[in-house]
């Protein structure tokens, strides 16, 4: 029986925004910001095909985590390593996922806060200590995470994305926008010496975590026949669309800057100054708002993905007090952790590069598992990929491919 919901989701005329939008919020933080504003100032926009086909890349990987999910009944984790047949390959899986969720995203964790006092500061805190407004931000999503139901929290994030949408895309109606540039910007071409921030572009993108955790908030949201399935392909598209032209939008506001000289403040604050510089008070605002909502969306997305994976992997398929305990209980570590790492200025570099090993190995290897999985009749029956859902996912495979040795490297420091 399909749900009203559902059925509601099938037509855009009666679209809601669902649990895709977590994906949203999840990928729209301080890192994307940076990365598109870097991309824009250094580039102007010659880039935003890199956007544009990161946003196809992972409207195809997530619609494939969510179908796994919805059909199966499982979340991608548990999928993944119940495929997997050796108990070797298992575990190695296993400690791959952790490495990349549990140790990485408590890294990462401390730009996300960071970056939600970097906003704030344009805002008009410039004179709060960053200890202070790190700590109100970690301790106001701890508290979240203590006291909040999934759905309230999912209605907050789908809030906080739409706010950023309102700033990002809001805001370039008060900045002049050279339309026939931009254009020309999707079609695909390297400028001398923007390789590397093409494929950062698209690693901001694409996130190995975020499958896990649209595939965990799906769960019960639709039901596991073909109408269920269309209403969960438009959410998915329909939300990552939206972020993709929220990153554009980022870009955008780069690119009118690009030709102003830049300051050692970063190009956050390059990008908010230069915009005040060249349009007023209300485009400083908007990029600041925006800055803030990615921030403490990235905030809470982050510690809930790793809590639903070790909840997945660790809880146990029979204990739901135990999935629980243990999904609350890592949600909070990681935004203890990474409050304390922005509290302290501490830039936690060891473990930022073991996350970044981790990813590169785990994003391709991901990719090639969920493909696999959506393949297997044995688990989706009728709902399993065919020929061109698995030539598109290959496709993609083979760019998380690259982007996995380009990780790797990175870390290693042979690739800047």
């Amino acid at each position: 029986m399909v749900s009203r919901e559902a059925l509601g989701l099938v037509t855009l005329a009666g679209y809601r925004p669902g649990p895709a939008m977590l994906v949203t919020a999840a990928f729209i933080g301080p890192g994307t910001v940076t990365a598109c504003a870097s991309a824009g100032i250094g580039f102007g926009y010659a880039l935003l095909w890199a956007l544009a086909f990161a946003t196809i890349a992972t409207i195809i990987l997530q619609n494939m985590a969510a179908r796994v999910a919805i059909v199966t009944g499982q979340g991608l984790a548990e999928a993944i390593l119940a495929a997997a047949s050796s108990p070797p390959l298992r575990w190695a899986i296993a400690a791959l996922i952790f490495a990349s969720l549990a140790i990485g995203n408590s890294a990462y964790q401390a730009g996300n806060i960071s970056g939600t006092g970097a906003g704030l500061k344009l805002l008009g805190l410039a004179g709060v200590s960053p200890a202070l407004l790190s700590l109100a931000t970690g301790s106001l999503a701890a508290g979240l995470i203590i006291i909040g139901k999934p759905a309230w929290l999912e209605k907050l994030l789908i809030a906080l994305v739409l706010a950023m949408s309102m700033a990002f895309i809001g805001g370039l109606a008060v900045i002049q926008v050279d339309w026939a540039a931009a254009a020309r910007g999707l079609v695909p071409a390297l400028p001398t010496g923007s390789l590397f921030t093409a494929i950062a572009l698209i690693g901001t993108t694409v996130v190995p975590y975020n499958l896990f955790l649209h595939a965990a908030s799906v769960r019960g949201k639709f039901a596991a026949d073909r109408a269920g399935l269309a209403a969960s392909n438009l959410d998915t598209a329909i939300s990552v669309a939206l972020g993709g032209l929220l990153s554009m939008a980022i870009v955008i506001m780069g690119a009118a800057t690009a030709a102003m000289p830049g300051t050692s403040a970063g190009p956050l604050d390059d990008v908010a100054l230069r915009l005040e510089e060249l349009f007023g008070a209300p485009a400083r605002i908007v990029f600041a708002l925006g800055l803030v909502g990615a921030g403490f969306s990235s905030a809470l997305t982050a510690p809930l993905a790793t809590g639903y994976v070790l909840g997945e992997m660790l809880g146990g398929q029979d204990n739901p007090v135990r999935r629980t305990r243990i999904f609350k209980r890592t949600a909070l570590a990681v935004v203890a952790i990474g409050t304390g790492f922005a509290f302290f200025a501490v830039n936690p570099v060891e473990l930022i590069l073991i996350a970044q090993s981790a990813n590169g190995l785990l994003l391709p290897i991901l990719a090639a598992f969920l493909l696999w999985v959506a393949s297997r009749r044995q688990s989706l029956g009728a709902f399993a990929n065919g020929t061109v859902a698995n030539v598109a996912g290959a496709a993609v495979v083979l760019v998380c491919a690259g982007l996995g040795l380009r990780l790797i490297l990175r870390a290693a420091g042979v690739w800047p």
